[in-house]
């Protein structure tokens, strides 16, 4: 049985790929890439079958990450009856979320796997800054996906 986990941002262009991308490595060296699939996608549909911002695909490349076959599209509210757990960027794309969500389905904040930050922390976008904002995501991501890697060998195992 796999357990399938979708990361969710506004355009599943910046955010949502670079975790997909973290997840998806976290989840494979701890020996759950058989076990868990991982995804992501946009609650809003303007990049549609592009890939992720350049400057996302950058900040992964510079730090041995691959995020070249990605391409965004947009979150369907079908998606819930195939997938266990359901996390945003954001509190926007939570709220954006829990408005198509059919009663008890798993959603959360991403960063709420990150022990060492707040319940409620976001991942902030960052298509309309510099690229530093961009290694910022990651790190917050990559902080987060181990978190994230212990709660689902719980669940999993």
């Amino acid at each position: 049985m796999s357990h399938r986990v979708c990361l969710v941002c506004l355009g599943n262009i910046c955010r949502s790929p670079i975790a997909e991308v973290v997840v998806r490595r976290v989840l494979e060296e701890r020996g759950l890439g058989e076990v868990v699939t991982v995804d992501s996608a946009g609650t809003e549909g303007w990049h549609a079958g592009r890939p992720m911002d350049e400057r996302a695909a950058a900040v992964l490349s510079r730090h041995g990450y691959d995020g070249s076959s990605h391409r965004a599209r947009r979150f369907e509210a079908g998606w819930f009856a195939r997938t266990d757990l359901v996390l945003a960027m954001d509190a926007e794309n939570l709220r954006a979320l829990r408005r198509i969500a059919p009663v008890g389905a798993d959603l959360r904040l991403f960063r709420s796997f990150d022990p060492a930050a707040p319940r409620d922390a976001e991942v902030p976008d960052p298509y309309y800054g510099g690229p530093e904002g961009f290694v910022e995501v990651l790190r917050m991501v990559e902080a987060a996906a181990e978190g994230l890697a212990l709660h689902l060998e719980r669940v999993v195992r």
